[in-house]
């Protein structure tokens, strides 16, 4: 499956956003094991499945994370799950993608 995810960590208390064409808890478990070396994800080790829009192809999904970091807003990641109508806006923005 290919999808933009968002991933949270109590710990630290921040979400990340990323993109994945592998199965997403094995993606996670990556986050959670610091397998991407020195990098945002490895400040914490749980990390868990916040939302995910799964996307058509790999280009739709990093447009969808591209506009997602772009609001840089923790509210707007929240409303995503208040809102489900969000998350189907974005496919369709970036459907030809």
């Amino acid at each position: 499956m290919i999808a933009c995810y968002i991933i949270y960590s109590q710990v630290i208390d921040k979400y990340y956003t990323g993109v994945t064409q592998d199965d997403l808890n094995s993606r996670i478990a990556k986050h959670n094991a610091s397998d991407y070396g020195n990098k945002y994800t490895s400040q914490a080790s749980d990390w868990t499945l916040f939302h995910y829009i799964e996307c058509s192809s790999y280009a739709q999904a990093v447009n969808i994370e591209r506009h997602i970091k772009r609001m840089k807003s923790r509210k707007y990641i929240e409303d995503l799950i208040k809102y489900p109508n969000i998350s189907i806006n974005l496919v369709l923005k970036y459907i030809s993608t």
